[in-house]
């Protein structure tokens, strides 16, 4: 049934994909992304379990993976850093938790353009932000919100074995959240915490790339620390 669900409504916004182009209009209620999936994925030493993929799977990767990512921008996550140092043999720790997501089927999502070019799927989509969802991207245009650029890496075995493709970009986004968060931190910091507390958020649809092995992603942030913890409470 989930299969047969997105292979028709990835037909349905096939057809109706190039009349959304003309009538969709830049806003600043309209978050707008593009995400590519890989025709002929092979994932590290090991090939994907849908090699080739047919069109209607590479569809529904598109749209979680579009769903995920304005899940991020929107929403964001709450973080825990514990930044760890060498010399006190700490250990570096970050998590995420993601502070609410998008579903399939919300009205507000719209896929305007797909192409298949070579081996690539590439799907453009749209987001009309609800009165409550533009409020709370005015928060992220705070002040006391920073920006930061970074690359997040994560090894295509991944640290428990072999994991999903999504869970890899996931792996790799997190990542970069972390790097992005440490350099505010050291930007911002005289002395080094020992924790840190806040929420992040992507501020536009990050790049996916190959690199040595590894998943990896270029991503920019918005970044609100709420709270540091020095070392002298501990």
């Amino acid at each position: 049934m989930r299969r047969r669900f997105f292979s028709g409504i990835f037909l349905a916004l096939a057809a109706a994909a190039s009349l959304s182009a003309q009538q969709r209009g830049f806003s600043p209620q309209t978050l707008r992304g593009e995400v590519w999936v890989e025709l002929q994925p092979i994932l590290g030493w090991h090939v994907d379990e849908s090699f080739p993929l047919d069109m209607p799977t590479a569809g529904r990767r598109a749209l979680e993976e579009a769903a995920m990512l304005f899940s991020a921008m929107i929403y964001g996550w709450s973080f825990h850093y514990e930044v760890g140092e060498r010399a006190r043999q700490l250990e570096e720790h970050f998590e995420l938790l993601p502070v609410a997501s998008i579903t399939f089927g919300d009205p507000a999502f719209r896929v305007t353009e797909v192409e298949h070019r070579d081996t690539q799927f590439r799907m453009w989509a749209d987001y009309h932000l609800s009165e409550a969802q533009m409020r709370r991207m005015r928060i992220w245009q705070a002040g006391s919100v920073r920006h930061a650029q970074a690359r997040g890496y994560y090894p295509f075995a991944g640290e428990r074995g072999t994991v999903s493709w999504l869970e890899l970009r996931k792996a790799a986004l997190e990542d970069a959240a972390r790097v992005a968060t440490r350099a505010i931190l050291q930007g911002s910091e005289r002395n080094r915490p020992r924790e840190a507390h806040g929420f992040i958020s992507l501020a536009s649809f990050p790049y996916f790339f190959v690199d040595r092995g590894t998943q990896s992603v270029s991503a920019r942030f918005r970044v609100h620390i709420t709270e540091i913890v020095p070392f002298a409470v501990h």
